[in-house]
């Protein structure tokens, strides 16, 4: 494709704009940036509406405003399970993660494993869940690039570019994620804090522009569903033998709300939170984003509409990329190149906004719970400080990896196992918030027994699908690997807690107190 001068204008001009603010924030809300709490949680001083577009850009990133709609594109229906899981999640984080916040402040936990720590006393369990969401969000963070790759491409940007003399490969990705790692390096969660206001603002006004503009030049959303094949406006239906799609689209809904706010940037942006209260009222308030995604989804079917897919100046980005052009194939058949500018900045600031609070989350998770665990004790908050920012680059160094040296596919593949794994440290985190009658050593049976069935379901599937069809009773139950596993983990880690509770009477120990909950 050829270069758009005056999308590309605009796109720069709005990506060196939120640059300047990564820098900038490190004096917003001033702190003690040598301490892990400082700069790993800006000094739990977000207030409602802070959270509320932190967590906005934490959860709804660039993958999801370009893979859901091209799920609906390629897949139809089956791909709107994105909206009714996100809806899902808000009534969980409204019921117990104000109760996750009051326990890590009366604490100063920075991370889940921290928690479970302190919960437990098992630092074999605290590691399985620092190792767990670290290698779970390694790969969502590269997904953020293919976001920033389709819109690079979209803007007509070449991807190997000369510097010197010399071709340099994905140069583009270098130099935002240089940057990227320069402003999160300097300021800290303050810096995707600041920047997803204007991600966010940015977001709201592409989605509004385009569900007004485009079905208007459509004809109406009347033509717009009628070009869709009807089969994939509907899910197939089951048999008495075989559930279907059905039961697919329901474990998958439910499994990816349950591990959604596990994940560690979803904690950070929850622990980063000034009070209890802020994250009740972001439960309440945050399926706003819900309603944007229901019609950021719908972009799919009216690129459908649009026929991009068959427009000759479109066929290289569709080879490239498949169905993950369709959305920026329809905006630039669809909007002027400033709008293009904008809105793909929009997508782009989307990817940077969470990749690095991924990064940040993944560096407070090793820092806490695997250095200064195991490997130095006696760290200084300095110390402390220096390694998560250390870690952070290293974090974003191995995203890159994996775009640049791995085909993409590797990338989708592990973040498939990613939900798999994640939501493996359901039982230690949340039910450990109510109870401590689960012993440490089920609950880390019970992981390895979730993490290695999940794992076997995707590799049978050859890990192209996070569904596997289970035979019970003579039924067939498709089933998200994910929710199977997590199951198969909480009966192993009940049974065995009630064998090891009876065999093993010694006390353990609690950190925590009754009162560091309310």
């Amino acid at each position: 494709m050829s270069l758009n001068p005056v999308a590309v204008t605009i796109f720069l001009i709005l990506f060196v704009f939120v640059t300047v603010l990564g820098f900038a924030a490190s004096r917003w809300r001033s702190g003690d940036l040598n301490h892990l709490h400082e700069w790993g949680l800006g000094g739990r001083r977000f207030g409602t509406l802070v959270t509320w577009f932190l967590l906005g850009g934490d959860l709804y990133t660039a993958y999801t405003f370009v893979a859901v709609p091209a799920l609906m594109f390629g897949a139809g229906a089956m791909g709107f399970f994105a909206v009714p899981y996100t809806v899902l999640v808000y009534p969980l984080m409204f019921a117990v993660f104000p109760r996750l916040w009051a326990v890590a402040h009366a604490k100063g936990y920075v991370t889940a494993a921290d928690f479970v720590r302190g919960r437990f006393g098992s630092r074999g369990l605290a590691l399985a869940v620092a190792i767990t969401g670290i290698v779970a969000t390694m790969p969502y963070i590269a997904l953020q690039l293919v976001g920033m790759e389709v819109v690079l491409a979209g803007l007509g940007i070449p991807m190997t570019i000369t510097i010197f003399g010399v071709p340099v490969p994905d140069a583009p990705l270098l130099i935002a994620f240089v940057v990227l790692a320069a402003y999160t390096y300097n300021s800290g969660l303050r810096a995707p804090a600041m920047i997803a206001v204007v991600k966010d603002a940015l977001l709201y006004i592409t989605v509004l522009a385009a569900v007004i503009i485009i079905p208007a030049e459509l004809g109406g959303y009347t033509k717009i569903f009628a070009s869709v094949d009807p089969k994939s406006l509907l899910l197939a239906g089951g048999t008495p033998r075989n559930l279907g799609q059905q039961a697919a689209y329901a474990t998958l809904g439910l499994g990816s709300a349950l591990a959604l706010l596990l994940y560690p940037h979803s904690m950070t942006g929850l622990l980063s939170s000034s009070s209890k209260r802020a994250v009740q009222r972001n439960a309440v308030i945050l399926p706003a984003y819900s309603f944007a995604l229901g019609l950021i989804a719908l972009l799919g079917f009216m690129a459908v509409a649009a026929g991009v897919k068959a427009m000759p100046e479109f066929a290289d980005g569709f080879k490239t990329f498949g169905n993950n052009f369709a959305v920026p194939a329809l905006f630039l058949h669809s909007f002027p190149a400033w709008f293009v500018g904008v809105a793909f900045a929009a997508i782009a600031i989307g990817a940077l906004v969470p990749a690095a609070i991924m990064s940040i989350a993944c560096a407070n998770l090793f820092t806490r719970n695997i250095y200064k665990e195991f490997l130095n004790p006696g760290a200084s908050t300095r110390q402390e400080t220096d390694v998560a920012k250390i870690v952070s680059l290293v974090v974003k160094l191995g995203a890159l990896f994996f775009i640049i040296e791995l085909p993409t596919q590797y990338a989708i593949q592990l973040q498939l196992l990613g939900g798999i794994w994640i939501i493996q440290t359901l039982p230690a985190v949340v039910l450990g918030l109510y109870t401590r009658w689960l012993h440490p050593r089920a609950l880390l049976i019970g992981w390895i027994a979730g993490i290695s069935a999940g794992t076997w379901m995707a590799y049978l599937n050859a890990f192209k699908s996070s569904t596997f069809a289970l035979n019970i009773l003579g039924t067939v139950v498709p089933c998200y690997a994910a929710f199977s596993a997590l199951i198969l983990n909480i009966v192993v880690s009940v049974v065995l807690s009630a064998i090891f509770n009876t065999l093993f009477n010694s006390a353990r120990i609690d950190a925590t107190a009754a009162e560091d909950y309310a």
